[in-house]
């Protein structure tokens, strides 16, 4: 086994696990609750939980800070016309890094712990948190290759509660 696999080696044996109760096979491909939901990567939260839903419902995007990027409305693109896409969720949350660290903080932060110059890329900081969600949902809503009739709305997550509050 190559040495860099080592550092998996507790998710791995946790897959082994995993595969001996998989139950997913033969699962659509497409939403079953019409729904793709963009999110942020942290790791308090838990989209499907958070939502009522389960694998097959929704399909799950996730960046740091929850933002659409031109990734992200290619695949909304394709998961509206293959997937059965028919309505998007933008869900930034509470106390996110990206909405409350400037950008010479992380240049430093990363620097510090790595010594790596990071100052050619675009963090996509948020410094109004409300006005960001309002202008990503309507970057989605103005893109012109959706196809008509599709639900847009932007929600705030709250880490501390778990509370979901529409913006807009």
């Amino acid at each position: 086994m190559p040495e860099h696999l080592e550092a998996f080696d507790d998710v791995l044996a946790a897959n082994d696990e995993y595969v001996k109760t998989f139950d997913l096979d033969g699962l659509a491909p497409r939403a079953a609750r019409g729904l793709a939901i963009v999110t942020c990567m942290d790791s308090r939260i838990e989209p499907l939980d958070m939502l009522g839903l389960k694998p097959g419902d929704a399909k799950i995007i996730r960046n740091a800070g929850a933002r659409v990027t031109e990734d992200v409305l290619r695949t909304l693109a394709l998961a509206t016309h293959l997937l059965g896409v028919d309505r998007i969720m933008v869900v930034p949350h509470t106390n996110c890094k990206m909405a409350s660290a400037t950008r010479d903080q992380v240049i430093d932060i990363v620097e510090q712990a790595s010594g790596i110059d990071v100052r050619s890329l675009d963090f996509r900081l948020v410094s109004d948190q409300r006005e960001t969600l309002l202008i990503d949902v309507q970057k989605i809503r103005s893109w012109p290759f959706f196809p008509p009739g599709i639900a847009v709305s932007g929600f705030v997550y709250d880490v501390g509660t778990g509370r979901l509050t529409a913006v807009t």
